[in-house]
Protein backbone atom coordinates (compact mmCIF):
# COMPACT_ATOMS: atom_id res chain seq x y z
CA UNK A 1 0.00 0.00 0.00
CA UNK A 2 2.56 2.72 1.19
CA UNK A 3 4.69 1.82 -2.55
CA UNK A 4 1.21 2.67 -3.99
CA UNK A 5 1.28 6.04 -2.49
CA UNK A 6 4.44 6.65 -2.92
CA UNK A 7 4.11 6.00 -6.69
CA UNK A 8 1.17 8.21 -6.77
CA UNK A 9 3.49 11.08 -5.29
CA UNK A 10 5.78 10.90 -7.20
CA UNK A 11 3.78 11.00 -10.60
CA UNK A 12 2.10 13.81 -9.08
CA UNK A 13 5.53 15.44 -8.97
CA UNK A 14 6.33 15.22 -12.91
CA UNK A 15 3.93 18.10 -13.50
CA UNK A 16 4.79 21.34 -13.67
CA UNK A 17 4.44 22.03 -9.96
CA UNK A 18 5.57 20.12 -6.90
CA UNK A 19 2.90 18.87 -4.60
CA UNK A 20 3.11 20.78 -1.14
CA UNK A 21 3.15 19.78 2.28
CA UNK A 22 1.93 22.37 4.67
CA UNK A 23 3.07 22.02 8.40
CA UNK A 24 2.11 24.57 11.38
CA UNK A 25 4.55 24.13 13.61
CA UNK A 26 6.98 25.55 16.66
CA UNK A 27 10.02 27.45 15.66
CA UNK A 28 13.22 25.41 15.33
CA UNK A 29 11.04 22.53 15.31
CA UNK A 30 12.30 20.25 12.63
CA UNK A 31 16.55 20.08 11.74
CA UNK A 32 16.08 21.80 8.05
CA UNK A 33 18.26 19.21 6.80
CA UNK A 34 15.50 16.81 7.24
CA UNK A 35 13.07 18.88 5.63
CA UNK A 36 15.07 18.75 2.34
CA UNK A 37 15.96 15.40 2.62
CA UNK A 38 12.12 14.63 2.60
CA UNK A 39 11.72 16.96 -0.33
CA UNK A 40 13.76 15.35 -2.43
CA UNK A 41 12.65 11.54 -1.66
CA UNK A 42 8.51 12.18 -2.11
CA UNK A 43 9.63 14.99 -5.29
CA UNK A 44 7.91 17.60 -2.98
CA UNK A 45 8.16 21.08 -1.48
CA UNK A 46 7.38 21.06 2.22
CA UNK A 47 6.00 24.88 3.77
CA UNK A 48 6.35 25.02 7.63
CA UNK A 49 4.68 28.13 9.09
CA UNK A 50 5.26 28.25 12.87
CA UNK A 51 3.52 29.60 16.14
CA UNK A 52 4.66 30.36 19.47
CA UNK A 53 2.02 29.03 21.51
CA UNK A 54 -0.59 26.70 21.39
CA UNK A 55 -3.14 29.25 22.31
CA UNK A 56 -2.02 31.10 19.10
CA UNK A 57 -2.34 28.58 16.90
CA UNK A 58 -5.75 27.73 18.15
CA UNK A 59 -6.89 30.83 18.07
CA UNK A 60 -5.63 31.67 13.87
CA UNK A 61 -7.33 27.98 13.41
CA UNK A 62 -10.82 28.71 14.66
CA UNK A 63 -10.37 32.25 12.75
CA UNK A 64 -10.78 30.17 9.87
CA UNK A 65 -7.47 29.54 8.64
CA UNK A 66 -7.07 26.50 6.52
CA UNK A 67 -4.49 24.69 4.11
CA UNK A 68 -2.74 23.20 6.70
CA UNK A 69 -1.99 19.31 6.43
CA UNK A 70 0.42 18.45 9.62
CA UNK A 71 -0.07 20.15 12.86
CA UNK A 72 1.87 19.98 16.25
CA UNK A 73 0.02 20.71 19.30
CA UNK A 74 0.87 20.16 22.56
CA UNK A 75 -1.08 17.01 23.84
CA UNK A 76 -3.63 19.14 25.81
CA UNK A 77 -4.34 20.77 23.19
CA UNK A 78 -4.97 18.40 21.05
CA UNK A 79 -7.71 16.99 23.76
CA UNK A 80 -9.34 20.79 22.89
CA UNK A 81 -8.67 20.51 19.03
CA UNK A 82 -10.18 16.56 19.34
CA UNK A 83 -13.42 18.70 21.02
CA UNK A 84 -13.85 20.71 18.27
CA UNK A 85 -14.07 18.08 15.79
CA UNK A 86 -10.85 19.70 14.31
CA UNK A 87 -8.78 16.67 13.31
CA UNK A 88 -9.35 13.31 11.71
CA UNK A 89 -7.64 9.94 12.89
CA UNK A 90 -4.30 8.96 12.39
CA UNK A 91 -4.00 5.66 10.30
CA UNK A 92 -1.15 3.60 12.06
CA UNK A 93 -1.11 0.86 9.51
CA UNK A 94 0.33 3.96 7.31
CA UNK A 95 3.18 4.13 9.94
CA UNK A 96 5.49 1.09 9.92
CA UNK A 97 8.29 3.43 11.91
CA UNK A 98 6.14 3.81 14.72
CA UNK A 99 7.44 0.10 16.11
CA UNK A 100 9.93 2.05 17.09
CA UNK A 101 7.60 4.26 19.67
CA UNK A 102 9.14 4.06 23.43
CA UNK A 103 6.02 2.11 25.21
CA UNK A 104 6.69 3.99 28.60
CA UNK A 105 4.88 7.00 26.86
CA UNK A 106 2.12 4.93 26.56
CA UNK A 107 2.21 5.63 30.34
CA UNK A 108 1.51 9.75 29.94
CA UNK A 109 -0.86 10.06 27.12
CA UNK A 110 -4.64 8.87 26.81
CA UNK A 111 -5.56 6.44 24.08
CA UNK A 112 -7.42 9.24 22.54
CA UNK A 113 -4.74 11.20 21.74
CA UNK A 114 -2.52 8.23 20.08
CA UNK A 115 -5.74 7.67 17.81
CA UNK A 116 -5.45 11.32 16.64
CA UNK A 117 -1.71 11.89 16.48
CA UNK A 118 1.67 10.38 16.87
CA UNK A 119 3.81 12.12 19.91
CA UNK A 120 6.85 13.88 18.41
CA UNK A 121 8.41 15.57 21.30
CA UNK A 122 8.39 14.92 25.10
CA UNK A 123 9.26 17.97 27.25
CA UNK A 124 9.36 17.74 30.80
CA UNK A 125 10.10 20.65 33.38
CA UNK A 126 12.49 20.92 35.94
CA UNK A 127 15.28 22.93 37.88
CA UNK A 128 18.16 24.34 36.24
CA UNK A 129 20.66 25.62 38.25
CA UNK A 130 24.60 27.33 38.00
CA UNK A 131 27.00 24.50 39.16
CA UNK A 132 29.46 27.08 39.68
CA UNK A 133 27.31 29.32 42.09
CA UNK A 134 25.83 26.70 44.32
CA UNK A 135 28.36 24.39 45.98
CA UNK A 136 25.31 22.08 47.19
CA UNK A 137 22.14 21.50 45.07
CA UNK A 138 19.23 19.46 46.53
CA UNK A 139 16.63 19.27 43.27
CA UNK A 140 13.50 20.61 45.01
CA UNK A 141 10.93 23.42 44.36
CA UNK A 142 11.45 24.35 47.90
CA UNK A 143 14.75 26.03 46.16
CA UNK A 144 12.12 28.87 45.75
CA UNK A 145 11.72 29.59 49.33
CA UNK A 146 15.69 30.49 49.62
CA UNK A 147 15.99 33.89 50.60
CA UNK A 148 19.86 33.76 50.24
CA UNK A 149 18.62 33.78 45.86
CA UNK A 150 16.44 36.18 46.20
CA UNK A 151 16.76 37.93 43.05
CA UNK A 152 18.38 35.03 40.90
CA UNK A 153 15.94 33.06 40.56
CA UNK A 154 12.73 32.61 37.61
CA UNK A 155 10.15 30.80 37.16
CA UNK A 156 7.67 30.01 33.81
CA UNK A 157 5.45 32.80 33.24
CA UNK A 158 2.77 29.80 32.12
CA UNK A 159 0.17 29.39 34.67
CA UNK A 160 -0.13 25.64 34.39
CA UNK A 161 3.52 25.62 34.94
CA UNK A 162 4.09 27.95 37.84
CA UNK A 163 0.73 26.82 38.99
CA UNK A 164 2.23 22.85 38.23
CA UNK A 165 4.98 23.66 40.76
CA UNK A 166 3.51 24.50 43.45
CA UNK A 167 0.89 21.86 43.73
CA UNK A 168 3.83 19.14 42.77
CA UNK A 169 5.38 20.49 45.68
CA UNK A 170 2.41 20.89 48.09
CA UNK A 171 1.68 17.05 47.24
CA UNK A 172 -1.12 17.50 44.67
CA UNK A 173 -1.97 16.96 41.16
CA UNK A 174 -0.90 19.49 38.53
CA UNK A 175 -4.70 18.79 37.07
CA UNK A 176 -6.63 19.08 40.45
CA UNK A 177 -10.18 20.64 40.48
CA UNK A 178 -9.98 21.15 43.90
CA UNK A 179 -10.39 24.21 44.85
CA UNK A 180 -9.08 24.34 47.93
CA UNK A 181 -5.68 22.39 46.66
CA UNK A 182 -5.71 25.10 43.88
CA UNK A 183 -5.93 28.03 46.85
CA UNK A 184 -2.98 26.39 48.44
CA UNK A 185 -1.15 26.76 45.34
CA UNK A 186 -1.89 29.90 44.94
CA UNK A 187 -0.48 30.80 48.39
CA UNK A 188 2.96 29.00 48.11
CA UNK A 189 3.52 30.67 44.75
CA UNK A 190 2.87 33.84 46.35
CA UNK A 191 5.99 32.82 49.05
CA UNK A 192 7.94 31.76 46.21
CA UNK A 193 7.20 35.26 44.30
CA UNK A 194 9.13 37.25 47.03
CA UNK A 195 12.23 35.84 46.14
CA UNK A 196 11.72 35.55 42.19
CA UNK A 197 13.49 37.88 39.59
CA UNK A 198 10.39 37.51 37.51
CA UNK A 199 8.36 34.87 36.01
CA UNK A 200 9.75 34.38 32.40
CA UNK A 201 9.86 32.18 29.56
CA UNK A 202 11.75 33.80 26.92
CA UNK A 203 15.09 34.92 28.17
CA UNK A 204 15.63 32.63 31.72
CA UNK A 205 17.93 30.42 28.95
CA UNK A 206 20.51 33.68 28.38
CA UNK A 207 20.02 34.09 31.83
CA UNK A 208 21.14 30.84 33.44
CA UNK A 209 23.89 30.79 30.34
CA UNK A 210 25.37 33.93 31.36
CA UNK A 211 25.14 33.32 35.70
CA UNK A 212 22.47 36.42 35.73
CA UNK A 213 20.26 33.94 37.03
CA UNK A 214 21.51 31.37 39.77
CA UNK A 215 18.11 29.19 39.81
CA UNK A 216 15.16 28.58 36.63
CA UNK A 217 12.51 26.82 36.41
CA UNK A 218 12.78 25.52 32.42
CA UNK A 219 11.72 23.73 29.78
CA UNK A 220 14.19 20.18 29.43
CA UNK A 221 14.61 21.75 25.56
CA UNK A 222 16.14 24.88 26.45
CA UNK A 223 17.74 23.98 29.23
CA UNK A 224 19.76 21.12 27.71
CA UNK A 225 20.82 23.73 24.70
CA UNK A 226 22.46 25.58 27.09
CA UNK A 227 24.38 22.78 28.55
CA UNK A 228 25.54 21.75 25.18
CA UNK A 229 27.48 24.81 25.43
CA UNK A 230 27.91 25.35 29.26
CA UNK A 231 28.96 22.96 31.25
CA UNK A 232 28.16 25.01 34.70
CA UNK A 233 24.82 24.20 34.07
CA UNK A 234 22.81 21.46 35.59
CA UNK A 235 19.18 20.04 35.06
CA UNK A 236 17.08 17.86 36.82
CA UNK A 237 13.33 16.86 38.02
CA UNK A 238 12.49 18.08 41.31
CA UNK A 239 12.21 15.31 43.97
CA UNK A 240 8.64 16.29 44.25
CA UNK A 241 7.81 15.88 40.49
CA UNK A 242 7.02 17.70 38.04
CA UNK A 243 4.76 18.73 34.59
CA UNK A 244 5.59 17.42 31.06
CA UNK A 245 3.97 17.84 27.75
CA UNK A 246 4.07 16.27 24.45
CA UNK A 247 3.90 17.24 21.35
CA UNK A 248 1.81 15.63 19.03
CA UNK A 249 1.86 15.31 15.03
CA UNK A 250 -2.04 15.48 14.08
CA UNK A 251 -3.79 15.56 10.70
CA UNK A 252 -6.62 18.57 10.63
CA UNK A 253 -9.87 17.81 9.20
CA UNK A 254 -9.30 20.07 6.28
CA UNK A 255 -6.14 18.57 4.97
CA UNK A 256 -5.89 18.35 1.34
CA UNK A 257 -2.21 16.02 1.78
CA UNK A 258 -3.45 13.17 3.69
CA UNK A 259 -0.50 10.39 2.40
CA UNK A 260 1.97 13.15 2.14
CA UNK A 261 1.49 13.99 5.54
CA UNK A 262 1.60 9.91 6.79
CA UNK A 263 4.59 9.75 4.79
CA UNK A 264 6.35 13.10 6.05
CA UNK A 265 5.22 11.31 10.31
CA UNK A 266 6.92 8.06 9.57
CA UNK A 267 9.79 9.62 7.91
CA UNK A 268 10.12 11.68 11.10
CA UNK A 269 10.07 7.85 13.03
CA UNK A 270 12.88 6.72 11.09
CA UNK A 271 15.48 6.03 13.87
CA UNK A 272 18.38 8.22 11.61
CA UNK A 273 16.18 11.03 11.11
CA UNK A 274 14.85 10.85 14.73
CA UNK A 275 18.10 10.85 16.12
CA UNK A 276 19.66 13.75 14.16
CA UNK A 277 16.29 15.82 14.70
CA UNK A 278 16.79 15.03 18.60
CA UNK A 279 20.73 15.93 18.34
CA UNK A 280 19.32 19.62 16.61
CA UNK A 281 16.31 20.35 18.68
CA UNK A 282 17.82 18.88 22.46
CA UNK A 283 13.96 17.57 22.68
CA UNK A 284 13.39 13.93 23.10
CA UNK A 285 11.49 11.85 20.89
CA UNK A 286 10.18 8.95 22.19
CA UNK A 287 11.77 6.57 19.43
CA UNK A 288 14.07 3.75 21.24
CA UNK A 289 16.04 2.49 17.90
CA UNK A 290 16.38 6.83 17.60
CA UNK A 291 18.07 7.51 21.23
CA UNK A 292 20.60 4.69 20.19
CA UNK A 293 21.72 6.82 18.05
CA UNK A 294 21.80 10.44 19.65
CA UNK A 295 25.50 11.92 20.79
CA UNK A 296 26.27 10.29 24.09
CA UNK A 297 26.09 13.55 25.63
CA UNK A 298 22.93 14.45 25.24
CA UNK A 299 21.92 11.19 25.23
CA UNK A 300 23.04 10.73 28.80
CA UNK A 301 20.58 13.82 29.49
CA UNK A 302 18.15 11.98 27.99
CA UNK A 303 18.25 8.94 30.06
CA UNK A 304 17.17 10.87 33.61
CA UNK A 305 13.71 11.68 31.98
CA UNK A 306 13.33 7.59 30.62
CA UNK A 307 14.09 6.11 34.35
CA UNK A 308 11.01 4.08 36.13
CA UNK A 309 11.54 6.97 38.76
CA UNK A 310 11.19 9.45 36.88
CA UNK A 311 8.29 8.47 34.84
CA UNK A 312 6.27 7.97 38.13
CA UNK A 313 7.37 11.72 39.30
CA UNK A 314 6.18 12.91 35.48
CA UNK A 315 3.11 14.25 35.47
CA UNK A 316 1.41 15.06 32.06
CA UNK A 317 -0.57 18.74 31.91
CA UNK A 318 -4.17 17.54 30.57
CA UNK A 319 -7.38 20.22 29.47
CA UNK A 320 -9.27 21.12 31.94
CA UNK A 321 -12.20 22.66 30.17
CA UNK A 322 -13.89 25.14 31.81
CA UNK A 323 -11.98 24.48 35.16
CA UNK A 324 -9.02 26.69 33.15
CA UNK A 325 -10.48 29.82 34.53
CA UNK A 326 -10.51 28.68 38.07
CA UNK A 327 -6.31 28.45 37.11
CA UNK A 328 -6.49 31.90 34.98
CA UNK A 329 -8.10 33.49 37.86
CA UNK A 330 -5.18 32.54 40.74
CA UNK A 331 -2.77 33.25 38.18
CA UNK A 332 -3.80 36.74 37.81
CA UNK A 333 -4.16 36.94 41.72
CA UNK A 334 -0.52 35.82 42.04
CA UNK A 335 0.41 38.33 39.76
CA UNK A 336 -1.08 41.43 40.47
CA UNK A 337 -0.08 40.73 44.13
Amino acid sequence: MRYLILLCLLFTSCGSKKPELHVYSWADYIKPEIVEQFEEKFGCRVVIDTFDSNESMFAKLRLGATGYDIIVPSNYFVEVMQQADMLQPINKEALPNLKYINPAIFKLVDKESFRMGVPYMMTPTGLAWRKDKLESFESSWAVFANEALRGRMTMLNDPREAIGAALKYRGYSVNTKNGEELQAAKEQLLLWKRNLAKFESEQYKNGIASGEYIVVQGYSGDILQVIQENDNVGFSLPKEGSTSSIDFLVIPKQAEKVALAHEFINFLYEPQVAAANMNFTCYLCPNTEGLKLVDDRLKGLFQQFLTEESLNKIEVIHDLGSYNNAYNKVWDEVKSL
